[in-house]
């Protein structure tokens, strides 16, 4: 299982709001542009998991989430790659654990974009190329959510499972 640190020393003093969020997310297999939502599953190769680690106060000071989610080390995925013959992506439970506490647990089917809508949506002005990569989104449970919120600290474990997949293990420092 991998571990991967997440490390936020670089931004200590600014930023305090470290969210984790468990992301199952697709492998284009089939590149293409303008896919419709009826073609979109020939397009993908597999799926694999991604720890979406996000500086939510970086995010909300711009009108874009871009800053928040693209720092060094906030975005820990893999190792495995289980293809769409596997795994039907679209139905799979996944998990989000922070130091053993069940923070999220929901299943593929519930989130708000299908993975036909997104693949249609992206590709209506993105070229998709084999390899390419597509986080799905989250489900319930991201630590801003709580009251008050669950913050991400130095020393948490978080840990991401997705059914069919796995595991991904990543300290925090």
């Amino acid at each position: 299982m991998p571990a991967d640190l997440i490390t936020f020393a670089h931004l200590a003093m600014s930023s305090r709001t470290y969210f984790s969020k468990t992301s199952g997310d697709i492998i284009i297999g089939t590149g293409g542009k303008g896919i419709s939502a009826a073609d979109a599953m020939k397009h993908v190769w597999g799926y694999t998991i991604i720890n979406d680690v996000t500086a939510r106060d970086w995010q909300s000071r711009h009108s874009q989430w871009l800053l928040g989610k693209s720092f060094d080390t906030f975005c820990p995925m893999g190792p495995w790659l289980v293809s769409a013959d596997e795994l039907n992506g679209s139905n799979t439970n996944v998990r989000c654990l922070v130091n053993g506490e069940l923070r999220q647990n929901a299943n593929t089917s519930d989130l708000i974009f299908n993975i036909p809508t997104l693949i249609e949506t992206l590709s209506a002005g993105i070229t998709l190329y084999p390899g390419d990569i597509i986080a799905t989104g989250t489900p319930v449970g991201v630590g801003i959510g709580f009251k008050p919120p669950k913050y991400l600290v130095a020393g948490d474990v978080v840990r991401v499972e997705i059914d069919g997949i796995g595991a991904i293990s990543n300290p925090v420092r």
